[in-house]
């Protein structure tokens, strides 16, 4: 039982990714605290229009993230949108559309965060001081092929003298990861992010589906670093606030209901490699390299 005031600690176990979201989102919808949010709309006299938001501190575990079905064909968005995303996340895609002079335009990317990391006092101010470029992720690769099971192997996304005043501050906090080894002595990587914020109906789908994709390019690299093979282990997801918005209540009970109507999720889940979605992935593919503006996301 949680105490009035106190924000409920939830967690959820799953064995993949669609899973993961259905019981995150049945959980925090029967369990989290009611709460308002700073983009709840008004009315013209101050009123609010949308009812407060559920809310829960979430720890979500994935036992394996790269397991099939991995994608939910109900989360908000489309396939485009998902492959569009993975590659700003993991590939940078989208890199080049930062310019902390131009109002109109990013201040950030997680890719450029996580690999090109540059504090800054003003994410506004081009003239404002910055310190030398980090790849935190080559780093820790690097440091993962000295000792794997450091637990210094992390990356972070936070500017503590800049973000506080920005008008999207990043989600995304740090990513963590250690090495562990099986009974056969295959190295594991296992992965954990932390998130300030989650919009967990519109957002922390694609945000796993990016973010696991780049925990097994992480994988990979380290394999080559070690020359022997490196399994991609467990994600640990975990949410200091992962909400539902009161405007999205009446999407997310039609999906609520769907789940507890038939709780097998498989029957709402596609694989990765089905022939369908590996064809609107390819076609993305080709339309992101005809036009690397195509489809901005966030």
């Amino acid at each position: 039982m949680t105490l009035p005031g106190y924000i409920p600690v939830l967690y959820v176990k799953a064995e993949n990714l669609p899973q993961a979201w259905e019981l995150a989102i049945l959980k925090t919808w029967e369990e989290g605290i009611s709460i308002r949010t700073e983009y709840d709309r008004q009315d013209e006299q101050g009123q609010f229009i949308d009812p407060p938001s559920r809310d829960a501190t979430l720890v979500i575990e994935v036992a394996d993230p790269l397991s099939e079905p991995r994608i939910h064909k109900n989360f908000p968005g489309g396939l485009e949108e998902l492959e569009v995303y993975r590659q700003e996340v993991v590939a940078g895609i989208h890199d080049h559309w930062i310019d902390s002079s131009d109002p109109l335009k990013w201040t950030y990317t997680y890719h450029q965060r996580l690999f090109a990391y540059q504090p800054s006092e003003d994410l506004h101010d081009p003239d404002s001081s910055k310190l030398k470029l980090v790849n935190q992720i080559e780093n820790i690769i690097n440091q993962a092929a000295c000792a794997g099971h450091s637990r210094r192997l992390q990356a972070t996304t936070w500017i503590p003298n800049a973000d506080p005043a920005g008008e999207h501050p990043p989600c995304l906090q740090r990513i963590w990861m250690r090495v562990a080894q099986d009974n056969t002595g295959t190295p594991v990587l296992n992965l954990n992010t932390h998130w300030r914020s989650r919009d967990g109906y519109k957002a922390w789908f694609m945000n796993v589906f990016a973010l696991t994709d780049l925990q097994r390019k992480l994988a990979q690299q380290l394999s080559e670093k070690l020359g022997q093979d490196v399994k991609v282990g467990r994600y640990v997801d975990i949410s200091d606030s992962f909400h539902i918005y009161g405007s999205d209540f009446a999407d997310v009970e039609r999906e609520v209901g769907r789940m507890k109507a038939d709780p097998d999720y498989h029957k709402r889940a596609w694989r990765s490699d089905d022939p369908m979605v590996q064809v609107i992935f390819e076609e993305t593919r080709q339309k992101l390299a005809a036009d690397p503006d195509y489809m901005k996301s966030r």
